[in-house]
């Protein structure tokens, strides 16, 4: 492989990483050069541009990025595969600025571009650790960004008009850009109370109970994190988790597995559950909103649940939570599967974990009388999660809903005595 050698000279102003292609962008570049100048910091330029050669010398060439993807520029040329392409210089472009963030020798990173530009530089920025300022102007932002953000701390901004030259529109936005990452480079955060964090996960639905829980653990000396069970959210958790963050999770809404198997806009991905039982540290679970999957407006529900939208059939149960969110009750066919896999992640844990299944329902809409309450859907999941959890591992059925005192209680307690 092509050994790549970053510039080691010594930068006495804080420096922001500009990360693009320097072929078909450099006017954009230059802009946002000058800009940081004028805000007193300095740029270290990382030119991504494959095909010709660049509009400035940078101080990271795109055939040091192609090295560093495991590719020489001349080959990715001579190719002339653009997707193959964009992923060796994503590759190379996050291995080299891990490697500069690492060293210090940048604060920041911005990048510009469109679909390609985008792809590569937020890949890059995913290799930063959280709280690094990250700042993408991108052609995509508008619209669904979460395979860019990923599990990341990314700000993403509308481009508006294309990033292909500087206009009256694009010079207020790259300004905009420039004076976000530098704001955020020189910014120094106020000291805070640290105390151990445990990680919590929740949902409109079990909102009241994560509230009662963060109480009583605050109390007993825990900063308590709560992260959304939206999709973006679990991920999120999951890599703090891994990354070190916490000494104990309150898994209290796994909800993100109903979208995950069913089909629902709200999936964490495959891996939800894996970081705390990877790390061996304490965690309690409960199948918080398991009796629901989540679509968007109710027309983007897909036919083949709701015969409403299309030509399927379906005698699906709906509740339209709000005019963007639609709910759909899980069966107790899905109920079962979904205890299975939440009793194959616990199995997996290496530190201290319970199950807690409250009796009376996992969520707001799923109590005696809601709209959702379906008894023997819910003893399918909870037959599943006994049947198919170590032996070692206590499961405790609570008679009450999971928003009542006397399941926040149960969990709670469970956590801290695991805790010590």
């Amino acid at each position: 492989m092509i050994q790549v050698t970053l510039p080691d000279q010594v930068v006495e102003k804080l420096q922001i990483a500009l990360i693009g292609a320097l072929d078909t962008k450099g006017e954009d570049f230059a802009f946002a050069q000058a800009e940081i100048e004028r805000h007193g910091l300095a740029a270290l330029v990382i030119d991504t541009g494959v095909m010709g050669e660049p509009a400035f010398a940078p101080e990271v060439s795109a055939a040091e990025v192609a090295a560093a993807g495991g590719r020489s520029l001349a080959e990715l040329r001579a190719a002339g595969d653009r997707g193959a392409a964009i992923g060796v210089m994503a590759a190379g472009a996050a291995v080299l600025l891990k490697r500069l963030y690492d060293a210090k020798r940048i604060q920041g990173v911005l990048g510009m571009g469109g679909s390609a530009g985008t792809t590569i530089a937020t890949t890059a920025m995913r290799a930063l650790p959280l709280g690094a300022p990250k700042v993408m102007v991108s052609t995509l932002a508008g619209g669904n960004v979460a395979a860019y953000v990923g599990d990341s701390d990314i700000t993403m901004l509308p481009s508006i008009v294309d990033v292909a030259g500087v206009n009256s529109i694009s010079a207020r936005i790259y300004t905009n850009a420039v004076a976000a990452v530098c704001g955020m480079a020189t910014a120094t955060p106020p000291e805070v109370d640290t105390k151990p964090l445990i990680a919590a996960s929740m949902f409109g639905n079990t909102t009241e109970l994560v509230d009662k829980c963060k109480r009583k653990l605050e109390a007993a000396g825990y900063e308590v994190l709560v992260f959304h069970a939206t999709g973006a959210g679990g991920r999120m958790m999951e890599k703090l988790i891994r990354e070190g963050y916490f000494v104990g999770v309150l898994d209290v809404t796994t909800t993100e597995w109903a979208d995950e198997l069913v089909g629902g806009v709200l999936s964490a991905g495959p891996a939800r559950l894996d970081a705390a039982a990877q790390a061996g540290i304490p965690q309690v679970i409960a199948p918080g909103c398991l009796d629901m999957v989540n679509f968007g407006a109710r027309e983007s529900v897909p036919a083949k649940f709701d015969p409403s939208t299309g030509s399927g059939h379906s005698d699906r149960l709906f509740y339209v939570w709000n005019p963007t969110v639609t709910l759909m009750r899980t069966t107790p066919e899905e109920n079962a599967s979904l205890g299975r896999i939440l009793a194959e992640k616990a199995n997996a844990a290496t530190g201290p974990v319970a199950f807690f299944l409250p009796a009376n329902g996992v969520s707001i809409l799923d109590s005696p009388g809601g709209l959702f309450w379906w008894p023997e859907a819910n003893a399918a999941l909870f037959d599943a999660i006994q049947l198919n959890t170590r032996a070692d591992i206590p499961v405790q059925v609570v008679e009450a809903n999971i928003n009542d005192d006397a399941f926040a209680e149960a969990v709670t307690t469970a956590l801290l005595k695991f805790l010590g």
